[in-house]
């Protein structure tokens, strides 16, 4: 909270003559300074902006009020942190005012995080619940048209931002027809009137986009765009729509539940608008092609046409040829004829040649023919075997004689029997047996008159 420090009172002088506005800023910037000097002050951040010169500049706030703030660059590079919006502070500094303006301000020389404010907390809460339901859910997100035929814009009708989206759709496609649905962007009515504006879009059945937005602001200028029915409603709504809120750090619940978010109310007309001299230099492009294809078409049929052209000849000639066509193929058919003849008689000669050949004399013929070659080859084949054996019968002849005892007689042997048995030895006699002796030539019977063992 801030402390007071008590100031002496003001010297009469001060109100006895008048005072130009430099010296009246003059003198309360040094009264302030006096009075508020090294006071901490506690409050949540708005409206952070950090230019190129280093210097930190945003708002403190509470639920009441705010005061404006500034943080010198050879301060704040001692910070270990950042703020960021909605952010809880406990700032240390003086109270001092800015004479260009008048402006009554907080030089902070340091700060500590005092956790997160009343704002965020609800934005952050408001953002889980509206996430768990699939509000956020980039699959239920609907395409934007890649050639808007009709634009709407809800957004104040004096605003920054609706000037920033038409200059940026006249210069880039100026035929794009926009209808601005009118709505306050800041305060506790902006979020019914935006509500409305939603409906009053979806009621046209025209719209085929629409953008809704406003230009940058502290977080609670941006509040009807974090509001739970605002969100509801762009989530709802059947036409495509871009958030287009603030810069491009500044994040709203709107920008979560759109089915597209763009960094500002520009870049929304940028997405949206198709670039004309890109279109006009696509189309130079096509026609530059259509004309070089019509042109080789056109090249191609002189073509053609050069060689029918061509190959038109005089009906004469082709009469010649047709003639010369209709001699070649009478030749062709008398030659097709006269081989169909020779394969007719071809054909009759060998049936009569079968028709002869099935005569039954013819087959009697043959037959007789047949079985007298046969007889003829059945003696030769008996006469063959008959010599056969006979020179068989011969060799075994032969060679029975060289065994048979008859051959063994002849070089001067005998065989001698009793009867029909052959004598082998003297056992076999009795004294005046009789007995045959067998010669090569003939026999003699004898008288056993002796044995002699």
């Amino acid at each position: 909270m801030p402390q007071f420090i008590d100031h002496p009172a003001l010297p009469s002088e001060l109100s006895a003559k008048a005072l130009s506005v430099t010296e009246l800023n003059g003198k309360a910037r040094r009264l302030l300074e006096m009075s508020f000097n090294n006071i901490r002050v506690e409050g949540e951040i708005s409206g952070l902006a950090r230019p190129s010169s280093g210097h930190w500049y945003f708002t403190l706030k509470d639920r009441q009020s705010q005061i404006r703030c500034a943080m010198f660059r050879n301060k704040n590079q001692s910070l270990k942190f950042i703020p960021t919006e909605g952010m809880l502070l406990l700032a240390r500094g003086r109270v001092s005012l800015y004479e260009g303006r008048g402006d009554y301000q907080l030089i902070v020389e340091h700060m500590d995080s005092a956790g997160t404010g009343d704002l965020q907390k609800a934005f952050e809460a408001l953002k889980m619940k509206l996430a768990a339901e699939g509000l956020f859910d980039i699959t239920q997100k609907k395409p934007l048209p890649t050639h808007p035929k009709h634009i709407g814009v809800i957004t104040s009708p004096t605003g920054a931002a609706i000037r920033d989206i038409l200059t940026v759709l006249k210069r880039r496609f100026p035929a794009i027809p926009v209808t601005i649905i009118p709505s306050s962007v800041q305060g506790a009515q902006a979020k019914s009137e935006l509500v409305k504006a939603i409906t009053m879009a979806q009621a046209t059945n025209q719209l085929d986009v629409l953008i809704i937005g406003r230009g940058g602001g502290s977080l609670e200028d941006l509040w009807p765009f974090n509001e739970e029915v605002v969100a509801r409603a762009i989530a709802d709504c059947s036409i495509p729509t871009v958030s287009a809120v603030g810069h491009e750090i500044d994040f709203t619940i709107a920008d979560f539940v759109a089915d597209h978010r763009a960094a500002t109310p520009s870049a929304a007309a940028e997405i949206l608008s198709p670039d004309r001299q890109a279109i006009l230099n696509q189309l130079h492009l096509l026609g530059r092609k259509l004309t070089a294809l019509t042109r080789h078409k056109l090249q191609l049929s002189q073509k053609e046409l050069e060689s029918l052209k061509k190959r038109l000849r005089h009906p004469g000639d082709r009469l010649r040829d047709s003639s010369q066509r209709l001699d070649d193929l009478e030749i062709r058919l008398k030659q097709a004829i006269t081989l169909q003849l020779e394969r007719a008689r071809s054909r009759i000669d060998r049936m009569q040649e079968r028709v002869f050949q099935q005569n039954p004399q013819r087959k009697l013929e043959l037959l007789k023919n047949r079985n007298d070659h046969m007889g003829q080859k059945l003696v030769q084949l008996i006469l063959n075997s008959l010599e056969k054996r006979q020179l068989k019968l011969e060799k075994i002849s032969g060679e029975l004689n060289t065994v048979s005892p008859l051959a063994t007689l002849s070089r001067g042997y005998s065989i001698t029997m009793a009867g029909e048995s052959i004598i082998r030895n003297s056992q076999q006699l009795r004294k005046g047996d009789l007995i045959t002796t067998r010669f090569c030539e003939g026999e003699a019977t004898c008288k056993v008159e002796k044995i002699k063992s």
